[in-house]
């Protein structure tokens, strides 16, 4: 983790005309736009909560402007989850140590990227409020029927 802040910081010095936001801001801004719509929060509404513009919660969702501490815990208590929420799956050379046993590479990141989609979130949302398991389990097989005639990308 201390490697990437420090490299990160390097980039910043080296970069200033590139600009390109910073791994670790596009991770937190994903976290904070994933917990705000999870919550049926919109940007509009959270920045209302927070004293902000929407526009200044779309620049932080984006990772184009850094959330300052204070402002990351106050988004925390709004968004009813610990600072450590914002910071979870954040990968450091640390873990590249770590043998992989049987666990495929990065199998989070397309979890996390299909709920943080409004398609993704929309259909889980649904999805949990159905009671009945048979219906579920039709559901299931019909979303993977439809999966196998989609041509392989």
């Amino acid at each position: 983790m201390i490697k990437i802040i420090m490299d990160t910081m390097s980039q910043d010095n080296n970069n200033n005309q590139t600009r390109k936001p910073n791994p670790i801001d596009v991770h937190v801004g994903g976290r904070i736009r994933l917990r705000r719509m999870m919550s049926g929060l919109s940007q509009e509404r959270l920045g209302e909560q927070m004293g902000l513009t929407f526009q200044q919660i779309q620049k932080y969702e984006k990772g184009a402007n850094r959330v300052g501490a204070s402002r990351l815990f106050q988004l925390a208590q709004v968004l009813k989850v610990p600072v450590s929420y914002f910071f979870d799956d954040l990968e450091s050379d640390h873990d590249s140590l770590k043998p992989a046993g049987f666990a495929e590479p990065n199998s989070q990141d397309f979890v996390l990227e299909f709920l943080n989609s409004r398609e993704g979130l929309e259909l889980n949302r649904a999805f949990v409020k159905i009671q009945d398991p048979q219906v579920r389990r039709r559901i299931l097989e019909l979303i993977k029927s439809l999966s196998e005639d989609l041509p392989s990308a």
